[in-house]
């Protein structure tokens, strides 16, 4: 790159690329997964390595135009783009380091989760990463990290070991349990609140290539039953098996009997963190329940069963979701998420229930920002459409999901899936000691709120900031 096409303030040695309106990558590099939001940034940075991340920072911070930071663009909330202000894309961020004498893992911050895996699967370890294999590892990991692997190894956050991070004075410093551990106590569940982080370095465990995973459907009149008998069955099942409810409309798929497409029918998505022929005793009684239609439950590969929902959520499509911690599942409940599932609006929208505690209720409440570890279930409902036409309908469906399971909800809120981002909602998304931890560590770190485009926790006295 030559001094030409640099902007003034940005350093000479600047290696990355610049991507400013009206050039040729500039609508495809800012758009993001959310179909809903289309932000306009004055500049976009795709760095080729932590230096660079610093000059795009300084140089936002001395215009004081807001930073948004995007891996792999999944944030509902439209938080890894930005209006006006300046993007830093660390797709241009990649590359994996798998240490199978320690169980470690160093990746850089524009790795997608299917990236990582396919690393760590090569010597049979992972740790919990997204259900989507091409959610970025930073988003999810930042905002806690609820995966597959957490009923029996805990959130992303919990095995994050340390990260590299670039903050809003410009520093690229490391923050562990060791160094800057109030910085790191906020990163693990905290968001992008308090910098851009170019590299992360995870716990790895033993998991795969090969497990016992799949679906299981049922009829969709007989989801009651099935919910209560499968309520009742996972709250003593062992940890190793992970589960999620879901109601959905079935696909048009060559695994799916022509009578089912486009038909509601409730789901068991399950796997089993460990061997293979372990897992038939724990999976066989959810097999046993009254309305089975499928089983497709089997030995796969581990890197399989985390991209199985890829397919059902193309990028660009219009995304309304809620997170919703619960306290349990009561027959009300299970009434209210039958009945609702059997309304879905759209053949890629989904009802689900994710089965928490396991090993992310191990963990203390202070030991990180990750809050409301004494949940049983999260309930995600996850509305996705194409037609702009019908967003009330599909917003309106959600709200309702919400309203009718109000009963069992903790008030508690799931950050990464959340799609608005008033201060009220942020806060619910931890407890009020964390909360307000939280703001400290921001006075400390970004005081002046340079890194707004998030869900923002605000420090306690912002001064005006250009709205870019």
């Amino acid at each position: 790159m030559t001094v030409e096409t640099l902007l003034p303030g940005l350093n000479e040695a600047f290696r990355g690329q610049l991507i400013r309106p009206g050039d040729a990558e500039y609508d495809a590099t800012r758009a993001v997964f959310n179909g809903t939001v289309d932000k306009r940034p004055a500049l976009i940075v795709r760095p080729s390595g932590s230096a660079d991340v610093v000059d795009a920072v300084k140089y936002a911070k001395q215009r004081g135009l807001p930073v948004a930071v995007r891996c792999g663009g999944h944030s509902v909330a439209g938080k890894s783009a930005t209006d006006g202000g300046v993007l830093i894309d660390l797709r241009s961020l990649k590359g994996v380091h798998v240490d199978p004498e320690t169980w470690t893992a160093y990746c850089n911050g524009g790795v997608l989760w299917g990236e990582f895996d396919r690393e760590t699967q090569t010597f049979g370890l992972a740790t919990p990463g997204g259900r989507m294999s091409t959610t970025g590892v930073g988003g999810f990991t930042l905002g806690g990290g609820y995966g597959w692997l957490s009923p029996t190894y805990g959130l992303a956050c919990d095995n994050l070991l340390s990260v590299d991070v670039v903050t809003a004075d410009g520093r690229l410093v490391t923050a562990s349990e060791d160094v800057n551990p109030d910085l790191f106590w906020g990163l693990r569940g905290g968001g992008g609140n308090f910098g851009v982080v170019t590299s992360y370095r995870f716990r790895l465990h033993p998991v795969g290539p090969i497990v016992r995973a799949g679906l299981l459907v049922y009829a969709a009149d007989r989801a009651e039953t099935v919910l209560r008998s499968y309520r009742d069955y996972v709250a003593t099942a062992p940890e190793e098996l992970s589960t999620a409810a879901a109601m959905a409309m079935m696909p048009a798929a060559p695994f799916v009997p022509p009578d089912l497409v486009g038909k509601p029918v409730l789901g068991i998505l399950v796997m089993y963190v460990g061997e293979p022929d372990d897992g038939v005793d724990p999976i066989e009684p959810l097999t046993e329940f009254d309305g089975l239609l499928m089983n497709l439950v089997e030995p796969t590969t581990y890197l399989g069963f985390q991209a199985m929902l890829d397919p059902s959520f193309p990028e660009g499509c219009l995304n309304y979701w809620r997170g919703h911690h619960m306290t349990g599942l009561s027959d009300d409940a299970i009434d209210a998420f039958a009945m609702l599932g059997r309304q879905i609006p759209s053949e890629m929208t989904q009802l689900i229930l994710f089965h928490t505690g396991g090993a992310v209720s191990g963990v203390p409440d202070d030991a990180m920002a990750a809050s409301h570890r004494d949940a049983v279930y999260m309930a995600h409902p996850l509305a996705v459409w194409t037609d702009p036409a019908e967003s009330d309908r599909h917003r309106e469906w959600v709200d309702a999901c919400t309203a009718a399971l109000a009963p069992d909800l903790t008030g508690g809120l799931y950050l990464n899936f959340e799609p608005d981002d008033d201060e009220d909602r942020v806060r619910a998304g931890f407890d009020a000691d964390t909360y307000a931890r939280l703001v400290e560590i921001k006075d400390a770190w970004d005081p002046d709120n340079l890194f707004r485009e998030n869900l923002n926790v605000k420090p306690s006295k912002t001064r005006p900031q250009n709205p870019g």
